[in-house]
């Protein structure tokens, strides 16, 4: 497996490989990791369809990309993705899915023509005081120290980061700004969470800091994202023949470790000193990581009738393991009930699975180091479908949009400034279900500190009901006290979700506490989705999920196709002057207070480059 850029091979179509025939593939999870792992098996490997065995846990497929009309309980999503145009190996792949809806029509098609007519951006990013607008004004507002804060965090090696938080390296000079606000809003970023993540965040998305303000760097789907993006890739799988085994809990992988040396996963079409680089950078995000040869043996897992079995593998199966996972131990309240919170939540599913994976090789990982604490990885969200016309003018107030237009509407999330609960809440383009009624509307709410009292509900999130979340919703809009309850109870349906582990990925960590897509000496497996290690790219991300399974159908199967490399703006020095200039709200890097001595050094360097291509460079960004 090797990366490439450009559209040399973008478009290039692989040969099959050798002996894919003889091959089986089995996959556990069907969240996006896994069903982009079987649709590149099918597209790029060229495996035979009822060669590839799905195992799902739940009843239906999507893992975390979910989105259903529950019968007696209402519409409801636990989350949602922003997506960007620079997300490289996923519309590699929905160029090649057909749409559901529009006959011809590819996953990408829909989504650009989509994007291209009704371009995202917010009127209304924040609101303080009960819906008025917070007067953010788009900035940021940073001083001097806070940004050079950012700065040092920028330019901080990996290995230094290892288990530390975020406020190691910020203090309130950031962590009351303006762009705290709308990076641990939009992000879910907790102060105590890794500042390893915080600095790849920033390097990942350097050329979208000035879309920050008002979400006009992001993308969305037409639909919620399991209609969007899960739907189109089952029935692509289906009418390919992928078997898939629903209700069917995977227990363990069990290995065989040792007995000779496994494969170095070399890298082609590249130069040895690059091959010697990636091999080292591998070392140094897996310590733990060995060429002794490592070969998944056996499945262990309970059927859909509850009996255990066993399938046997050998060196021609294909496993692809889904380990950990954001939503596990998920709980849902009503309209009437409260999800439930349980400090002493023990997790299950996929994590069960990957405690026994991890225990039989140190580069297996090492799960507790998320899914240990979920009093430190939990919030809650909640979906409000208002069921007629009395909710809708209290929005369109907010958001300056009519909602009922099929247009972009918030055109991202409302964050609630000086709520308690730090509550955001967000309308993408309505419907969100294909069979939504056209009067209704489906809103998307979260708290990120569930745990403190309401403003006007003085309960903490955790203990309420979804029509008690909508009295808060309804208060902080502005909605008038005396018709808080009436719309809360009579007017919407409001879904509550409670997520233990939504954040783990977040939490500190060091090299090797995920292990790599696919562990050196791996004969016949691979990792898959956010709790797997591929270089450079940033988690809670489709574009994440999606290309370790590229990676990892690419790496075992020996598909001869570059890999697309993660968008290179962090090594482009436009987006970093422009990134630089944005952060400081469009002042110059000659505004900031320096010392005579300073200010002296300065002035002699500009003049130096006065009359040349970097002077010119510096002043068209406004960084002189």
């Amino acid at each position: 497996m090797y990366y490439s850029s450009g559209n040399y091979e973008a478009f290039a179509r692989p040969k099959k490989p050798t002996g894919i025939d003889h091959k089986n593939a089995y996959i556990i999870g069907t969240g996006l990791a896994a069903l982009s792992a079987a649709c590149y098996l099918v597209r790029d490997a060229q495996m035979p369809g009822d060669h590839i065995h799905v195992y799902e846990k739940d009843s239906v497929p999507g893992g975390a990309c979910d989105g259903l009309d529950i019968p007696g309980l209402g519409y409801v999503m636990r989350g949602g993705r922003e997506m960007d145009n620079h997300f490289e190996v996923m519309w590699d792949l929905f160029r090649s899915i057909p749409s559901i809806e529009t006959p011809g029509a590819s996953v990408l098609d829909e989504y650009y023509w989509l994007n291209k007519e009704d371009p995202n951006f917010s009127l209304c990013r924040a609101t303080k005081n009960r819906g008025e607008d917070a007067g953010t004004e788009g900035k940021f507002g940073l001083s001097d120290k806070a940004a050079m804060e950012i700065m040092k965090l920028f330019f901080t090696p990996d290995e230094e980061l290892y288990d530390k938080p975020i406020t190691d390296f910020f203090d309130d000079e950031v962590l009351n700004s303006n762009f705290w606000m709308y990076w641990r809003t939009m992000f879910a970023f907790e102060n105590w969470h890794s500042a390893l993540e915080m600095k790849l965040y920033i390097k990942r998305y350097i050329h979208h800091i000035g879309g920050l303000p008002d979400f006009s760097a992001l993308r969305f789907t037409r639909y919620n994202q399991y209609e969007s993006m899960i739907l189109p890739m089952i029935e692509y799988l289906k009418k390919a023949g992928v078997q898939f085994h629903f209700n069917t809990k995977v227990e363990n992988v069990e290995f065989e470790i040792g007995g000779g040396v496994g494969p170095k996963r070399a890298v082609t079409g590249t130069g040895q000193d690059t091959i010697q680089k990636i091999q080292q950078a591998q070392f140094a995000r897996n310590p733990y990581s060995s060429s002794t040869r490592k070969l998944a043996k056996r499945i262990v897992l309970t059927d859909a009738e509850g009996h255990m079995q066993a399938v046997d593998l050998t060196e021609d199966d294909f496993v692809f393991i889904t380990n950990g996972g954001c939503v596990e131990n998920s709980t849902m309240g009503s309209q009437t009930e409260s999800a439930g919170w349980n400090p002493d939540i023990k997790p299950g599913g996929g994590w069960d699975m990957w405690r026994r994976i991890a225990k039989q090789d140190p580069s297996f990982g090492h799960p507790d180091k998320f899914c240990s604490d979920p009093q430190a990885t939990k919030w809650m969200s909640a979906t409000v479908t208002t069921l007629d016309g009395e909710i809708p003018p209290y929005i369109q107030k907010i958001c300056k949009r009519d909602p009922f237009t099929g247009h972009v509407v918030t055109g991202g999330i409302v964050t609630c400034t000086d709520s308690n609960w730090l509550m955001s809440w967000t309308l993408n383009r309505q419907q969100q279900f294909r069979d939504q009624p056209k009067d209704q509307l489906c809103v998307w709410v979260y708290g990120l500190f569930p745990d403190k009292p309401g403003n006007y509900v003085k309960k903490p999130m955790t203990e309420c009901t979804g029509e008690e979340i909508c009295e808060e919703w309804l208060w902080q809009m502005g909605v008038p006290e005396d018709r808080i309850h009436e719309l809360a109870h009579d007017h919407a349906n409001t879904v509550p979700v409670m997520m233990p582990y939504i954040t783990a990925f977040f939490m500190p960590r060091a090299a090797g506490d995920r292990p790599d897509v696919v562990p050196d000496g791996a004969v016949n497996f691979a990792f898959l989705g956010q709790f797997a290690e591929t270089p450079r790219d940033t988690i809670f991300t489709t574009e994440y999920s999606m290309r370790t399974g590229m990676e990892a159908v690419y790496t075992l199967a020996g598909v001869d196709r570059g890999v697309p490399e993660v968008w290179g703006s962090v090594y482009d020095v436009r987006n970093l002057l422009n990134a630089t200039v944005k952060l400081r709200d469009g002042a110059p890097v000659t505004a900031m207070k320096l010392n005579f001595v300073e200010k002296a050094v300065l002035g002699k360097v500009l003049k130096k480059l006065d009359g040349t291509d970097i002077g010119k460079l510096l002043r068209e960004y406004g960084a002189v």
